[in-house]
């Protein structure tokens, strides 16, 4: 039988080799998904997106929306002023990504009392 991933002509997420695995990962980082929820909002400058998020550090920040913007997520617009002004939105696929990942954000959030009960069983 055919795989899915052979009738539809994409990759295959379990080969170690396949390239939807660079691209999962970028994206569901633990800075990648609040990356992308949080751009969901509208267009933000760094230091907006670095106060918004709690915790996460300049360098990672950079390093998430790098890695979103090479893989076509996140659209990176360098304003020619002093001093330098840059934004960052999600493009049309970065809001796809983005409802995605949501979801399973929300998914996590609702079900927390469930998941906090697993982890006093294992304690105890």
């Amino acid at each position: 039988m055919q795989k899915l991933s052979e009738r539809i002509g994409r990759g295959d997420l379990m080969a170690a080799n396949c390239p939807s695995r660079e691209v999962l990962k970028h994206m569901t980082s633990r800075w990648g998904v609040v990356v992308l929820i949080a751009l969901e909002g509208g267009t933000h400058r760094f230091a907006e997106l670095r106060r918004r998020i709690g915790g996460v550090s300049e360098r990672m920040l950079a390093q998430t929306l790098r890695h979103l913007e090479e893989d076509g997520m996140v659209l990176r617009t360098a304003h020619d002023v002093v001093p330098p002004h840059v934004d960052y939105c999600l493009t049309p696929l970065g809001a796809e990504a983005a409802s995605k990942v949501r979801q399973l954000a929300d998914w996590i959030e609702v079900s927390m009392p469930r998941i906090a009960a697993q982890w006093e069983k294992r304690a105890s």
